[in-house]
């Protein structure tokens, strides 16, 4: 029997910002990667590298405001980039990530949801599909990345409920 999965990619919030099938364990920030985050971070890196593209470095900071983001969606039922408060997706980054004393700083990010599982194959399939998370994967800017994912049963809200599985991957540079 297939399994169709039921597959929402999130609206790219790839602008810059200048400032003068593993599953996904719940965790804490200081914890290690799960094996789907892991998957995620090897794929993504392994993209970047045929593409000539520099591989990012895990940030604890920035994986911190993935995990928040992923949780709040996750408890609330949405999904977006911006915050369950209506704040813009940079603003909530840079709380975890700040931008000051940084001469220059920018972030972005991407977002998916599948049911009830994805792999980290499929996740990096979904965001290639889509232009604005491919420019995302592809941007030369990128230096650092933060990756959360949470499997939920029953998730509420725009998951009607579904058991789901969703992945944040936070993009960021500053020097």
């Amino acid at each position: 029997m297939v399994r169709a999965a039921r597959i929402i990619l999130g609206v790219i919030a790839a602008a810059a910002l200048v400032v003068p099938a593993a599953s996904a364990a719940p965790r804490h920030s200081g914890a290690a990667l799960s094996p789907l985050e892991s998957g995620v971070l090897v794929d993504i890196n392994a993209f970047r590298r045929s593409h000539d593209l520099v591989p990012l470095k895990l940030n604890a900071k920035l994986g911190a405001a993935a995990l928040a983001h992923t949780e709040q969606m996750a408890q609330d039922g949405y999904f977006a980039h911006e915050s369950a408060d209506g704040s813009l997706f940079w603003k909530r980054i840079q709380s975890f990530y700040g931008s000051s004393p940084w001469r220059y700083w920018s972030v972005g990010e991407n977002l998916l949801w599948s049911s009830p599982d994805v792999s980290p194959a499929n996740a990096l399939q979904m965001w290639l599909a889509s232009p604005e998370h491919r420019a995302n994967l592809m941007n030369p800017r990128w230096r650092e990345i933060g990756v959360a994912a949470e499997h939920v049963a029953a998730a509420p809200g725009v998951y009607n409920g579904l058991d789901v599985t969703i992945v944040t991957t936070d993009f960021g540079v500053r020097y």
